[in-house]
């Protein structure tokens, strides 16, 4: 069970929940990005452990960047969410079921849960009580939608980029939004092999450490902080090939911008 913590006037804090998954303290509100607790539907070799964090209270509402079981995670959400909680989450793949398979068990369960789940439109803006959350785009690497996410709240701002690829929108949304205190980038630099996109594509499916130090400094950001990346499980699944320490190369690439957050850790940005 959740237990319901007070949120105090401290600015902005960013909790990192594990994988792809924060928990954003601002404003009176608490809302979870990408927040799962169960992986193993997607990566079957995915191992038990401390690698997943809960948030500390209950949830306000909950921001998805696509519908990738590593990403959404329908019973979690349960568990933590308010009751009519918002979860705000891209549009549906269009096409068949083969076109569709990544996200066709995310698609059922937010469904069977009966959770508040609303589509946004890529440069809409939302508001949960006095946090502003903005729907940018992003491109996902095995062609699913994907959105990434700018939340901003009590003077800071911060990106979520769940496991985008390096695209040309960056100078868009670094127009729009720039500075932030602090972005939140995958730096895994996977290659994907999946047995239904073939031939398979040798171009990495997210953000490698470069790619993304380079993106920090796009968008003018005081920290960039790893994500979508554990390196204690190395074999998640046959056919997805990562760099082998993400942390350390965002350190090399991004230099004193780098900040390494362990699962459960805390960056309060009003300091």
């Amino acid at each position: 069970m959740i237990a319901v913590t007070e949120i105090g006037e401290y600015g902005m804090r960013v909790r990192r929940l594990g994988w792809a998954g924060l928990e954003v303290e601002a404003g009176g509100k608490r809302l979870v990005i990408d927040y799962v607790r169960d992986i193993t539907p997607l990566f079957t070799g995915w191992k038990p452990g401390d690698w997943l964090a809960a948030p500390t209270g209950k949830v306000d509402a909950a921001l998805v960047t696509h519908l990738h079981r590593d990403h959404t995670d329908a019973p979690a959400l349960a568990e933590v969410l308010v009751p009519g909680a918002p979860v705000l989450r891209p549009a549906p793949g269009h096409g068949d079921d083969v076109d569709n398979v990544a996200t066709l068990l995310a698609e059922s369960e937010l469904t069977g849960h009966r959770l508040a789940a609303t589509v946004v439109d890529t440069w809409s803006t939302h508001e949960v009580g006095s946090v502003r959350v903005t729907a940018v785009p992003a491109v996902d690497g095995l062609g699913d939608p994907q959105v990434n996410w700018v939340v901003e709240a009590d003077g800071q701002r911060i990106f979520h980029g769940g496991d985008t690829m390096f695209h040309g929108y960056w100078w868009l949304i670094a127009r729009r939004f720039s500075p932030f205190d602090a972005v939140f980038l995958p730096a895994n630099g996977p290659v994907v092999d999946a047995p239904h996109l073939q031939p398979p594509s040798p171009v990495l499916a997210a953000l490698d450490p470069g790619q993304a130090a380079a993106v920090a400094e796009i968008l003018d950001a005081r920290y960039v902080v790893p994500i979508h990346y554990e390196p204690e499980q190395p074999d998640k699944i046959a056919g997805y090939v990562e760099v082998a320490d993400p942390a350390r190369e965002l350190r090399k690439h991004a230099g004193s911008r780098a900040r390494v957050l362990a699962v459960g850790e805390r960056l309060d940005l009003a300091t």
